[in-house]
């Protein structure tokens, strides 16, 4: 890649080695495929499909915390019921 950064990309490291700068090694792609490209805890998590009790991550089953991360709504509903707390809404 030579040139400006087109608006809205990031560069990609393609190597993996953040310090090199061959320019046949990098390539700009949006923050969210860079992400997912790479190795780290926000990578492996935004790349789950589904919860540790194997509730998929689809759009009616996912709480978007405010932190930003996500939350399967069938395990919440069912720690609440644990817990005695109703999540029907007043």
């Amino acid at each position: 890649m030579r040139g400006p950064i087109p608006a809205g990309l990031v560069i990609d490291h393609l190597c993996r080695n953040r310090g090199c700068v061959n320019p046949g090694h990098l390539e700009p792609v949006t923050q969210q495929t860079n992400v997912l490209r790479g190795v780290g805890i926000a990578a492996r998590r935004a790349r789950q499909t589904h919860c540790v009790h194997g509730h998929p991550f689809t759009t009616s089953n996912t709480y978007v915390a405010p932190g930003g991360n996500r939350r399967c709504r069938t395990c919440r509903r069912a720690q609440s019921r644990r817990r005695g707390v109703s999540c029907a809404p007043a």
